[in-house]
């Protein structure tokens, strides 16, 4: 009895799948002095598929935190130490390492007043106990994905020294002939640069690229 054999196909493509790696979880640092609603919120966040870290007052909470550089923190405001505005004013002090961690203040109460001061000192959030996990849940997945689109934008963009400060120049009036003089280099080079900085912010004009490179933080006109 004869046996058939089949060529192989040449257009299948017989490489392995590409394995599947999953992402880690964001962490949060959760600072709350009431041991029993920390332990809530750990498991109510860890059930979502968050990693949880806890400190039990300010202080620790801020040690912790520039330690373990986590994507969101919650924070009680009134705690023994250091309150949760003292908190976030210290992260203010630190800069632009922290400036993009969202920040969510988590209090009992409705003082309008430490509202206000959380808000001035770049607070993204206020919600109140008893809390809503659901609304806390949607409230801390809209601010990931609002700093991710940032991180990828920027990633994108990368414009390098040159390229900003001739973009800052230009934001403040200043003519490609005055950027040039300013710069001690020559006006071509200074539209090669503010052409290219253009092309990677994905704008039309130079002005636009200012106000972008601006709102984005890149340069300070």
């Amino acid at each position: 009895m004869s046996v058939a054999v089949v060529a192989p196909d040449s257009h299948i493509d017989r490489r392995p799948a590409p394995r599947l790696v999953a992402s880690s979880p964001p962490t949060v640092l959760c600072i709350e002095d009431d041991r029993d609603m920390s332990a809530l919120i750990v498991e109510e966040l860890e059930s979502r598929g968050f990693r949880v870290l806890v400190a039990h007052d300010g202080q620790q909470g801020l040690s912790m935190l520039l330690k373990a550089q986590p994507d969101i923190i919650l924070s009680d405001v009134n705690m023994p130490s250091m309150s949760g505005l003292e908190v976030l004013e210290s992260l203010t002090e630190i800069g632009p390492r922290f400036a993009r961690v969202p920040f969510i203040f988590l209090t009992a109460l409705n003082d309008r007043e430490d509202e206000l001061r959380g808000r001035r000192l770049g607070a993204d959030d206020y919600v109140t106990k008893p809390i809503d996990f659901d609304v806390l849940h949607a409230i801390m997945k809209a601010r990931l994905r609002s700093v991710a689109r940032m991180n990828v934008w920027e990633s994108r963009c990368d414009l390098n020294d040159r390229e900003c400060e001739a973009l800052m120049w230009a934001a403040r009036g200043k003519t490609c002939e005055d950027i040039a003089t300013i710069m001690s280099i020559a006006e071509r080079t200074v539209n090669f640069h503010l052409n290219n900085a253009r092309n990677k912010l994905g704008v039309a004009t130079r002005i636009q690229a200012a106000v972008k490179a601006t709102i984005a933080g890149f340069i300070e006109p």
